[in-house]
């Protein structure tokens, strides 16, 4: 790319997440977008940029990278289209609805020598960076457990996949992250209560390859709408809460009680508790800008293909335990034979 030109950009897709994108990629410095793929059409008349009907036309039009925003079951044909046309792409996660379909276009991009990602969101959320950084440093010592919550009302915008591969992938992919370890178990239990064909409850436990302990309980049968990551170390527990991208940290304390029936416990204490005050920019922007500049070839943290298919491969490995009711090993290798079993 020549100095000063701007990448040119394209969308594919323009549900809820999918007008997102264009929001950013409509401001986004550097950054044309030229077209946006849609059977549907430009509904609302707001947007900037051509909507047309395939992604052959979206093609014609010359295009650096995509932002491929379409329901999980076409991101493999799409994207497979995109590798063989040479065009670089920001896949909506998770990756792909099956461990064989993301693999498939892991291989496809690798082949092709592009830059390729998974849109991840909650790696850009401020209190997880922060967060991330502080555990990084040592902050909280050892960690024991990693807790996270992730409760909603049901989206109607969801119809091919289940709460395991739409939400949970979520929580997967940043409990590996934000704890630089990968999962070597899980085990889960699933229910579906709203009519639909796939599950829209799962309880999660799993185990870190340190022996940090896991658990995720993720659902779309709530009213309370819930968003949070515990981590419980040696030295106290952070809690992070991605919907408002608050990090509070509850330090441990030896403090003296006259409780009599508070002083037979023998574990750890309450200590002070710290709210941190942290910068708070959008992570849909962040994500956006760090893969702007990996296509541009800079040095950019970008969620990769690879680390996609892995959440996609415990994901499936959660679906499996849930089907026959097995603890699962999802160590490397292992991960390899976690077929996901998702209702015909």
């Amino acid at each position: 790319m020549s100095e000063g030109r701007k990448l040119r950009a394209g969308l594919i897709g323009l549900g809820a997440m999918g007008r997102n994108h264009a929001r950013i990629l409509s401001g986004l410095d550097g950054v044309e977008l030229v077209g946006i793929v849609d059977p549907a059409g430009d509904t609302t008349g707001t947007l900037r940029a051509p909507v047309v009907p395939e992604l052959g036309d979206l093609l014609e039009l010359g295009i650096d990278y995509a932002v491929v925003a379409c329901p999980t079951a076409l991101h493999e044909p799409v994207g497979l289209e995109l590798a063989a046309n040479g065009v670089s792409a920001l896949i909506e996660k998770p990756l792909a609805q099956s461990v064989e379909a993301a693999t498939r276009l892991v291989e496809a991009f690798e082949s092709a020598g592009l830059v390729a990602g998974v849109g991840h969101i909650e790696r850009y959320n401020p209190a997880l960076q922060n967060l991330r950084s502080r555990l990084e440093s040592g902050e909280l010592g050892e960690v024991f457990q990693v807790v996270t919550r992730r409760q909603g009302p049901f989206p109607h915008r969801i119809a091919d996949v289940g709460v395991v591969m739409d939400l949970a992938t979520h929580d997967i992919d940043l409990t590996s992250w934000v704890t630089g370890r990968e999962y070597t178990s899980v085990s889960a239990r699933t229910v579906s209560r709203s009519g639909r064909l796939h599950e829209d409850m799962v309880a999660a436990v799993g185990q870190l390859s340190d022996g940090t302990m896991v658990n995720h309980l993720v659902n779309w049968l709530s009213p309370l709408k819930e968003r949070s990551t515990v981590i419980t170390g040696d030295r106290g527990c952070f809690v992070a809460d991605t919907l408002t991208a608050d990090l509070t940290f509850y330090a441990n304390a030896a403090i003296d009680t006259e409780w009599e029936a508070l002083r037979a416990f023998r574990g750890v204490a309450e200590g002070d508790m710290v709210r941190y005050a942290i910068p708070k920019r959008e992570p849909l922007l962040v994500e956006h800008e760090r893969f702007r500049d990996a296509v541009e070839g800079k040095e950019s943290d970008i969620v990769t293909l690879r680390q996609g298919l892995r959440t996609v491969q415990v994901a499936a490995a959660l679906l499996r335990s849930a089907a026959d009711g097995s603890t699962i090993d999802v160590g490397r290798g292992a991960s390899d034979r976690a077929e996901a079993v998702l209702p015909s």
